[in-house]
């Protein structure tokens, strides 16, 4: 009931990232799928989805089990097999997809180098070989290849039930909020009538409040940005960039959410400042 693909980019700055993409007639569809662990690899169990694939999955990934072995070693004591669909990316780029000869029409799934795509209940094999295609050419990194592979299965025919969830998880070492855990990306949408575009907006919200390290732009804070920062901040004129004018930029960017966008010396991230135009414009 569902298409997706589960991917890696191994040559991700700052570390390597494994995801998953997710777009079905299904609520909450991200609740199920998409499983990942840096360093690891990454699962995706649909169909009559056994949602134990995707911690057993992890597991036997992190203690180096090839995708091809952890397909295997969970479908083989699995009596409910021929109605599951599965695919995994391992460590080292190596995919592999399982479709059971239960799973509905039209399904079945592709594995290539550091990925593979799969669906069942289709509009036809197009959405699955769409989403390859446009995986291997879209450019950028991992989460937004994987939204691009989603966009053309959705953009092929996708579900033929219809649509109303998708969801995008991505992990890489440190890459969570404030660098606490590995989860870079987790978005979900649990019920919509246009799931992936929506996907695709919250993405974007994303990218702003939560950067990458090397995306980050700083700048020093000269005269003339000071005077702009003071009048966007409803301050007193002025040229000069002191602790009133920090001040008051440290309690945007917290209302905002644009923490991991602040600086707190006298430069500024280039994210923070378009946003504050953008606002004080509107």
């Amino acid at each position: 009931m569902t298409f997706s693909i589960v991917a890696c980019d191994l040559q991700a700055d700052p570390s390597p990232e494994w995801g998953v993409a997710v777009a079905s007639k299904f609520l909450a569809v991200g609740s199920c799928v998409g499983f990942a662990r840096a360093g690891a690899g990454a699962v995706a169990t649909q169909a009559l989805a056994n949602v134990a694939y995707g911690p057993q999955g992890l597991d036997l990934l992190s203690s180096g089990r090839s995708a091809q072995e952890v397909v295997a070693s969970l479908t083989g004591g699995d009596e409910g097999r021929d109605d599951r669909q599965l695919g995994v990316v391992d460590r080292d780029g190596g995919a592999a997809t399982f479709t059971g000869g239960g799973c509905f029409d039209w399904a079945g799934g592709v594995a290539r180098d550091g990925y593979c795509c799969q669906g069942n209940i289709l509009t036809g094999h197009e959405v699955v070989s769409s989403m390859s295609s446009a995986f291997e050419e879209a450019r950028g990194e991992l989460a937004q290849r994987l939204l691009a592979a989603l966009a053309a299965g959705d953009a092929a025919g996708g579900d033929r039930r219809g649509r109303q969830s998708a969801a995008l998880l991505v992990v890489r070492e440190g890459g969570g909020y404030g660098g606490g855990n590995d989860v870079a990306v987790d978005l979900r949408v649990d019920d919509h009538p246009a799931p992936v575009p929506e996907l695709q907006r919250l993405f974007g919200i994303h990218r702003l409040l939560m950067p990458r390290p090397q995306d980050l732009e700083i700048f020093d804070i000269d005269a003339a940005l000071a005077a702009e920062l003071r009048q966007l901040l409803q301050l007193p004129a002025g040229d000069t960039y002191d602790a009133e004018v920090r001040t008051a930029l440290r309690e945007f960017v917290g209302s905002e959410n644009l923490e991991e966008r602040w600086i707190d010396q006298d430069r500024m991230e280039r994210g923070v400042l378009e946003h504050l135009r953008s606002k004080r414009a509107t």
